[in-house]
């Protein structure tokens, strides 16, 4: 019962702190999952960001979920969850009444155009470490030559190219993933 308050307690706190969305959420919840408590390591929170990047909903409700599963079943699942979107309601009901009551004034617009750089930030930052991990294998810079996974550089170009070409994010997944079984299978390229 512990371990769930704790999971309950833990993603209340980044749901509570997570402002800019799913992503700006990321590198909350890694520091409660991966650092904090130990739950997982870091090459299993990003399995978890990429599973909850797959599933259809919010990508910071999934990993709630997901983290809980892991941690503590159904019961970890459920505390995890409720968790992080207490918070988020009742915040969101609460600025919903102030921004239709005093969302003209000037200092309110003040400060949610000061919050934006923030969330940006919490985003890139987010990006980046899973970035490291992905074609470096390391959870921070400096990183070396030896140590890329050029075939996973290769991918992560074609899929940049392919959004920035306006493909499509399902289908630049999937085609990232059949690009990535050619490799394996044809050039018996396997990741590092």
């Amino acid at each position: 019962m512990e371990l769930i308050l704790q999971l309950f307690l833990s993603f209340a706190k980044v749901g509570l702190f997570c402002i800019g969305g799913g992503y700006a959420s990321l590198p909350l919840i890694q520091e409660e999952v991966v650092t904090r408590f130990a739950w997982m390591s870091m090459n299993e929170f990003v399995d978890i960001f990429t599973i909850s990047q797959m599933t259809p909903g919010p990508i910071g409700i999934n990993a709630a979920t997901f983290v809980g599963s892991k941690v503590a079943g159904i019961p970890g699942s459920v505390a995890a969850t409720a968790g992080f979107v207490f918070p988020s309601v009742v915040i969101v009901l609460l600025l919903g009444y102030l921004y239709y009551r005093y969302g003209s004034v000037g200092p309110i617009r003040g400060v949610l155009n000061a919050l934006r750089p923030a969330v940006v930030a919490l985003i890139a930052n987010a990006g980046i470490g899973i970035l490291l991990l992905a074609l470096w294998n390391c959870e921070e810079a400096p990183v070396s030559l030896a140590q890329t996974d050029w075939p996973g550089v290769f991918i992560f170009v074609v899929s940049l190219a392919a959004i920035r070409c306006k493909f499509g994010t399902i289908k630049t997944l999937a085609a990232s993933g059949v690009l990535a079984l050619i490799l394996f299978l044809a050039l018996g390229i396997t990741p590092p």
